[in-house]
């Protein structure tokens, strides 16, 4: 009896119904099943269990689906069987016509049940992609939306110190205009009457575009010689909106030229881009 419980328990009789089992195998458990009706019983639970579990979860298939995969499961057992291959005599000689019809039909609910989960599970997926291609695009537009804020906000702080400076005569505003090559470009000096310091407004400039390995140098004509007031770049590189650049006690003209980066000893007369004389 101890060996009995022990071949049940092997796994054997499972794999057997499942026709996982070879040939010889087979004939092997069948004598066991015909000399132990232990076996016997628990061949047909195993086979009663896996057909419960099937028909539980089976999803029905439309007639035309269980034709087909009948037919070709039919087809599959005739070119894959040889016509002279022995035949394993069944446990159960007089099986019930039902329950091989209800066998049938669990195998094709349980492959209807498989494309039906291969089918929600590429929807799934396909919908997991959608979502995070959504939360790229969102991200995007929020960073749009962050950047167009900050320039608002930059220009908005220009603008005031520019009406600051129109409203107060301890600053004078000097006005630089394109030159021939840059006719368009414009922008405005303040300079202080008082501490001779010099202030530059992005919000009261439009200069040329420059590339990364040049920037903007402001330079005064003190009697006829070029001062450098010092360099600054582009407004989407600025901190602030208003820039402070060298004091100068005197001057008779402002202008300003494109140089390398770190500003040059001399201008660069064709790379001026504005220029402007003084009043005061």
């Amino acid at each position: 009896m101890e060996d009995v419980n022990a071949y049940i328990e092997s796994g054997i009789l499972e794999l057997y119904v499942l026709g996982q089992l070879t040939e010889q195998e087979c004939r092997e458990v069948e004598e066991m099943a015909q000399k132990h009706p232990e076996i016997k019983e628990e061949l047909s639970a195993i086979e009663l269990a896996l057909e419960n579990y099937a028909l539980s979860n089976a999803v029905t298939p439309s007639a035309t689906s269980e034709a087909k995969i009948l037919g070709n499961l039919e087809q599959a057992q005739t070119s894959t069987t040889p016509a002279n291959e022995p035949k394993i005599i069944p446990l159960q000689p007089n099986y019930p016509d039902k329950r091989v019809k209800n066998l049938r039909i669990a195998l094709v609910a349980c492959i209807a049940l498989l494309v039906v989960s291969t089918v929600a599970l590429f929807s799934l997926y396909s919908q997991l992609n959608m979502a995070h291609d959504q939360i790229a695009s969102l991200n995007a537009t929020k960073d749009s939306y962050a950047a167009t804020v900050s320039k608002l906000e930059f220009d908005k702080a220009g603008m005031k110190n520019r009406i600051d400076m129109t409203e107060t005569t301890e600053w004078a505003t000097v006005k630089l205009r394109g030159v021939k090559d840059s006719p368009e470009a414009n922008m405005q000096v303040y300079w202080n009457k008082t501490n001779k310091s010099i202030l530059i407004n992005y919000a009261a400039m439009q200069l040329p575009k420059t590339d990364n390995a040049h920037e903007y140098q402001l330079w005064a004509l003190v009697d006829g010689k070029p001062v450098s007031l010092g360099v600054f770049g582009p407004d989407d590189t600025a901190k602030e909106a208003v820039k402070q650049m060298e004091t100068i006690a005197k001057a008779q003209a402002f202008a300003v030229t494109i140089e390398p980066m770190g500003g040059s000893q001399n201008p660069t007369m064709e790379k001026m881009v504005v220029m402007g004389e003084t009043s005061i």
